[in-house]
């Protein structure tokens, strides 16, 4: 699926759709309305959107998402390193960091995942 950067609103209403998934679009207003603030209107507004967009589907009153969070994770991630680091994870860890420290629990977690994704020469 070819994924599109989602705004700020959009990204919100699927976190409520991830959240609560598989869910009635009954339910999903009640749900936007608690936590969005949004009227009946605006919802279904944005579940056809989501649904034009191919990031949700609305069969007989139940709504899922087609993509998974995680894709939309990486995706949006990858582009903050890339346009504001120039694509450079380390920059982006230093600027991270900044001046705080990390445990050496942390340190091994990140050691390991260098070593789980590093390329083979």
């Amino acid at each position: 699926m070819g994924y599109r950067r989602l705004c700020e609103s959009d990204y919100r209403f699927m976190n409520v759709i991830w959240d609560n998934e598989p869910v009635n679009s009954t339910k999903l207003v009640a749900l936007c309305l608690e936590t969005l603030g949004w009227k009946k209107s605006t919802t279904y507004t944005m579940l056809k959107k989501m649904c034009d967009k191919g990031l949700a589907q609305n069969e007989n009153t139940i709504v899922t998402a087609l993509v998974p969070r995680e894709e939309v994770e990486a995706a949006e991630s990858e582009t903050f390193v890339a346009e504001t680091f120039g694509g450079s994870l380390p920059r982006f860890l230093v600027a991270f960091l900044g001046d705080k420290t990390i445990s050496d629990k942390e340190a091994d977690e990140l050691k390991n995942l260098i070593d789980q994704y590093r390329k083979e020469p």
